[in-house]
């Protein structure tokens, strides 16, 4: 059973001026003169973590993360007063991709995603498959409207009633019918005392929900309220423009992937991203290899989901 890479450390970070007022963060660490890989974190909202790095194989690989707009270390945070997230887009997104692949003088690479992740990964690699390497994708989310609303509509709390009560409780009774759009006005309401409860009940549901098993390191992270607020405030942004795609468009257009080698890493009990989305994924683009985790849910560091990551960055090393 693989399992994480050592730790390690940068060897390079900094903050990339990508337009609109937005600067991202960046490191880069592994073999300098390494293949290229980028990781993309989930959400949207989420932010990089040293283990993000400890996926690749750090003698061959030069690994670069970032946290997205509004997120982690990127400036400005989406939990400030006033934020403004017109310019956090799909689109803006996979631009700040190839912003910071000329900035790096990259000429193509790996990309990984999972979750959200996977969204951003998807969206890049049918704009650009030209400069995509290969694909390692895990937890696949494309921001269908079925995929939303069996999370965020109610369809997620037949498997867990009692955290779905947690998640609604800061909704008023008349606005319950269309919860996404209730938590939007919630979330930028200017007072604190009805975006932060609005934000950490937003955040907690993922987060009770992420992994097959409970971990309570993982919800105290989710409901800090200021990781809280930029996380919800960004997720339903995204998810009130469902994506800023088109109905189904990322399966629609998966045929712009056929060239390129990849890994769909899914766990069966995943309950934030069903398989169902992997699978369709997988249909319409059957050159990617399908990895189905028998007794994993959604996290990507759960030892199932862990293994077949690592051996997919090392079969890819190469």
């Amino acid at each position: 059973m693989r399992t994480f890479y050592p730790e390690l450390e940068p060897y390079d970070s900094g903050l990339l001026d990508v337009g609109d007022g937005q600067s991202i963060y960046w490191e880069a660490s592994g073999n300098p003169d390494g293949k290229p890989a980028v990781f993309l974190h989930g959400g949207p909202g989420g932010h990089t973590n040293p283990n993000h790095r400890r996926v690749f194989d750090p003698q061959k690989y030069r690994i670069v993360l970032f946290d997205q707009r509004g997120a982690g270390r990127s400036e400005p945070h989406a939990s400030e007063p006033g934020i403004d997230l017109s310019t956090n887009t799909t689109w803006h997104l996979v631009d700040d991709l190839e912003l910071l692949r000329e900035y790096l003088r990259i000429d193509r690479w790996l990309v990984f995603g999972g979750s959200w992740g996977s969204t951003l990964a998807i969206a890049y690699a049918e704009t650009h498959p030209e400069r995509v390497t290969e694909l390692v994708l895990r937890g696949v989310f494309t921001l269908r409207k079925s995929e939303l609303d069996w999370f965020y509509e109610g369809g997620a709390e037949a498997i867990f009633p009692d955290r779905w009560e947690d998640f609604i409780a800061p909704v008023p009774l008349e606005n319950r019918s269309m919860l996404i759009q209730a938590y939007s006005r919630l979330l930028h309401d200017p007072d604190p005392a009805v975006h932060v409860p609005a934000a950490v009940a937003w955040s907690t549901w993922e987060a009770s929900t992420l992994t097959l098993l409970p971990r309570s390191d993982v919800v105290q992270t989710f409901s800090d309220p200021r990781y809280a607020v930029a996380f919800a405030r960004i997720e339903n942004h995204y998810f009130v423009n469902r994506g800023f795609f088109d109905e189904g468009q990322l399966i629609r257009d998966a045929s712009r992937l056929a060239s390129i080698p990849g890994v769909i890493v899914q766990g069966r009990y995943d309950i934030c991203t069903p398989a169902v989305t992997a699978w369709d994924l997988h249909r319409a683009w059957p050159e990617a290899e399908f990895v189905i985790i028998p007794d994993a849910g959604h996290s990507f560091d759960e030892p199932g989901i862990l293994d077949a990551l690592v051996r997919a960055t090392d079969g890819f090393a190469d």
